[in-house]
């Protein structure tokens, strides 16, 4: 079984639009915990650390692990760098995301924006107040929990928790609703530092399989 990317699990298995047609007016104020989490994650304009995975089954078991690089730039940028134990790159420029699968020789090319409006992971990557009302936002140890307002979500929790109380984060722990978890704990984390903006850029290789869905989107 593959690992795929966080930002590319939370995509997928993320909820319907429609589900939040019945979402309260945009004039609603976020709560205390979100608004803390909010301010914290403005002053975060660049992300950069390495990482360890592992999937923890309801039973407790661990199913999968890996490494990886990630390196995220507010807005909406994102380059995730799976190592092991398959190689896999996700890179999004805020409006294009491509999914490169080396071992299958594949490339996955999707629309930004309705890959990830309806998960938890947004609001790592937006301001945007409509956004953040989809949202419970409570205050744990060492950072804050993310869970949908509306029922029927794939992924029903986001922890987010910061190393030593600063802006860097540590650790994220998703929860999808069979009870997985999946959990991943960066290290050698670099915040607000100088970023390329060629590590959002991908040239899909010549003799690569090319699955475009940004006209179906």
């Amino acid at each position: 079984m593959k690992l795929q990317p966080l930002i590319l699990a939370l995509c997928i298995v993320g909820a319907n639009p429609a589900v939040y047609a019945t979402q309260t007016n945009a004039t609603q104020t976020v709560s205390v915990a979100a608004q803390s989490l909010k301010d914290k994650l403005k002053a975060l304009e660049s992300f950069r650390a390495e990482f360890e995975q592992s999937v923890i089954d309801q039973d407790g078991h661990l199913i999968q692990s890996g490494k990886g690089e990630i390196v995220l730039q507010y807005p909406a940028k994102i380059r995730w760098q799976q190592n092991e134990p398959d190689e896999t790159l996700l890179v999004s420029d805020g409006l294009r995301t491509v999914y490169f699968d080396s071992f299958a020789e594949q490339a996955t090319i999707l629309n930004t924006l309705g890959l990830i409006d309806t998960t938890p992971f947004v609001l790592l990557t937006t301001q945007d107040p409509k956004q953040w009302q989809k949202y419970q936002v409570s205050e744990i140890s060492g950072g804050y929990r993310i869970e949908p307002i509306q029922s029927g979500a794939q992924v029903e929790r986001l922890d987010v928790l910061f190393a030593d109380g600063g802006l860097k984060i540590g650790q994220l722990n998703v929860t999808d609703s069979s009870g997985q978890i999946s959990s991943f704990k960066f290290s050698e984390a670099q915040i607000n530092g100088p970023v390329d903006a060629e590590q959002f850029k991908f040239v899909i290789p010549e003799g690569v399989v090319v699955d475009d869905q940004t006209q179906s989107d």
